[in-house]
């Protein structure tokens, strides 16, 4: 299990699966050429491109390099980096049939294929760098965030300033963040808002009595 820097795309559940064993990271699915009328979605990809840049990695058939240009149309260059699976030809064991081209996609092919095109995508590998202290489900709690009868009207002013789609799920929002922020950077966000801020030197109280 390696851990990179970047968020990686790819088309579907299935290679998210599939890359899930190899890395240890944040991976968006673009569900297939559904990012063409998903905006929402494509807002996500966006921010975290902002923030961490992003990996393609779709399938090297047409239909991924369609779905990997309308990516590429949208997002400045200087954020993405292209990972390419090579043409190799067969079925994946799910499928009664192969695919149009006869290629097999991200999930089809070997781990170790999926690494060495990471890397000569160039993806920063960590796989040294210790995990920072990441932000908790007690930590969305304390803020109001989760757990309380306005948690979903404070999570959806926070989605917006924070410019993610309004109907990201309370986990789903846990991982960008993690992704997004260090704690130290998340606590920082609430300096400025009196509600969040009390709610946030609230806990660092109860934090300190208990040590």
């Amino acid at each position: 299990m390696i851990q990179i820097r970047e968020v990686i795309v790819v088309e579907g559940k299935y290679d998210k699966i599939k890359l899930s064993s190899l890395v240890d990271g944040l991976i968006i699915e673009t569900n297939g050429f559904g990012i063409f009328k998903d905006q929402e979605r494509l807002d996500l990809i966006r921010s975290l491109a902002d923030k961490r840049g992003i990996i393609i990695l779709t399938d090297s058939d047409s239909a991924g390099f369609l779905i990997r240009g309308k990516l590429s149309s949208c997002i400045s260059p200087e954020k993405i980096k292209h990972a390419y699976i090579p043409d190799i030809l067969g079925k994946e064991r799910r499928k009664s049939s192969p695919s149009r081209e006869g290629k097999l996609g991200v999930e089809g092919v070997e781990t170790k294929i999926l690494l060495e095109a990471l890397q000569r995508a160039g993806a920063t590998l960590e796989e040294k760098r210790p995990r920072r202290e990441a932000v908790s489900k007690s930590d969305l709690y304390e803020l109001g965030l989760v757990g309380r009868e306005e948690s979903a009207v404070k999570r959806k002013r926070l989605l917006k300033e924070l410019r993610l789609p309004e109907h990201l799920s309370a986990n789903g929002l846990l991982r960008v963040i993690n992704t997004m922020y260090s704690r130290e950077e998340w606590k920082k966000l609430f300096e400025g808002d009196p509600e969040r801020a009390e709610a946030s030197s609230a806990k660092e109280a109860k934090e300190r009595k208990s040590e």
